[in-house]
C-alpha cells in the first residue's frame, strides 16, 4: 500500500502540479486512511470499499477534527481512489457517491490595528540580537498579507525597495506582485545588516570546517545560505515552520492567540475596511477563487454591526 501511496504522491507533483504543502497534507491524511485499512484487515488497496471511506470520515469526526480538515481528507482519498482507478487497480471509485461534510462558515480571527502595531513593536533589539529580523517578519506579514511559506521562500531580490513591492511565488507556483508599505520596507532595511552578518559568519564557519584538520567525512561544513531574505541564527534559510514558531512566540508574549495567517486576515480586513475593492484584495492575497476572499466582507460586516449596536441610539 505504501508503494501505491508513493506513486500517487509522485503523480500529484508530476501530473497535477499540486503545491508542496498540499501534497504533504494529502500524505498525512492518506497515511491515516491506510492505517484504518490495516485496522480493518484490508491488505490491499484493491479491496477499498465505500464503507472504509465513511468509517475513516467518522473516525476523524470522533477525533474532533475540523470540518475543513475532514473535507480535505476526503479530497485526498477521492484523488487517491481516482488514481487507483486510472491505473486499473480499482474497478470503480468507492468514494464517488460520498458527500463532502458541510463546512462551518467560521469567521477568521482578526486583531485591530493598535494591537497588531503593538505586536510588531514587541521584538526588543536591546535584549535579542535577532529582534530586527523578527520585527521585519511581523511587519511584512501585516503589510503584505503573505503566507508563511511565501515569507520563507521570498528571495532578497524579490523585494523592490524603490518601487515598494514584493514579487511572490505563491500556491501552484503562481507569481504575483504585492505592494509593501513604507514602514515594512524600513523594518526590512534595518534587518539587512544582520542578514549580512549571518552570511559572513556562515561563510567563515564553512571555511574553517573545510580547512580544519579535524574535519571528517561525517562532519561537513554548513551550507552557505541561499538568496532567500530571511535567515536562521546559523545563516540558513528559514522554513515555513520557523516562521510559524517566531510569530507565535510574540503573539503568545502579548497574551494573544493566532499565527502568521492571523496577520494575513488582518491585512485583508484592513484593506476592505478602508475601501479597497474585493478583486484587488483577491489579487494581493493570491486567491484563485474570489469566493475565498469574500469571507473578509463578512468579517467587516460583523464589525460594522458591533459598532452600530454600540453607538446607534436605537441599537
Amino acid at each position: 500500500m505504501l508503494l501505491h501511496l508513493r506513486g500517487f504522491l509522485d503523480y500529484l507533483q508530476a501530473e497535477c502540479g499540486l503545491a508542496k504543502n498540499t501534497r504533504l497534507a494529502y500524505r498525512r491524511d492518506l497515511r491515516k486512511f491506510l492505517r484504518l485499512l490495516i485496522d480493518h484487515n484490508v491488505a490491499d488497496v484493491a479491496s477499498i470499499e465505500a464503507i472504509h471511506v465513511t468509517t475513516f470520515l467518522h473516525r476523524l469526526h470522533q477525533g474532533k477534527s475540523a470540518a475543513s480538515s475532514i473535507s480535505r481528507a476526503l479530497a485526498a482519498v477521492r484523488m487517491f481512489c481516482r488514481y487507483l482507478v486510472l491505473h486499473r487497480i480499482l474497478p470503480t471509485d468507492p468514494s464517488e457517491l460520498i458527500q463532502t461534510p458541510a463546512k462551518w462558515n467560521r469567521l477568521p480571527a482578526v486583531l485591530d490595528d493598535p494591537t497588531v502595531r503593538g505586536l510588531i513593536d514587541s521584538p526588543e533589539a536591546g535584549t535579542d540580537p535577532f529582534a530586527p529580523r523578527d520585527r521585519a517578519i511581523l511587519s511584512l506579514l501585516y503589510a503584505s498579507g503573505l503566507r508563511a511559506s511565501e515569507i520563507a521562500n521570498l528571495p532578497l531580490h524579490g523585494v523592490d525597495f524603490t518601487v515598494g513591492a514584493a514579487r511572490v511565488l505563491g500556491k501552484g507556483n503562481k507569481e504575483r506582485v504585492v505592494p509593501v508599505a513604507a514602514q515594512a520596507l524600513d523594518d526590512l532595511r534595518r534587518y539587512l545588516p544582520l542578514r549580512e552578518q549571518l552570511i559572513l559568519e556562515a561563510a567563515e564557519a564553512a571555511a574553517t570546517a573545510e580547512t580544519s584538520e579535524s574535519a571528517t567525512a561525517t562532519r561537513t561544513a554548513p551550507p552557505l545560505p541561499s538568496a532567500v531574505l530571511f535567515l536562521s541564527r546559523r545563516g540558513r534559510p528559514l522554513a515555513r515552520e520557523d516562521i510559524f514558531r517566531i510569530v507565535r512566540k510574540y503573539i503568545h508574549r502579548q497574551g494573544l492567540h493566532g499565527s502568521p495567517h492571523t496577520l494575513r486576515h488582518c491585512f485583508a480586513t484592513q484593506l476592505l475596511t478602508h475601501g479597497a475593492d474585493l478583486r484587488s484584495v483577491q489579487e494581493m492575497l493570491g486567491h484563485a477563487d474570489i469566493a475565498t476572499t469574500q469571507i473578509y466582507t463578512h468579517v467587516d460586516a460583523d464589525r460594522l454591526r458591533t459598532v452600530h449596536r454600540k453607538f446607534h441610539p436605537r441599537g
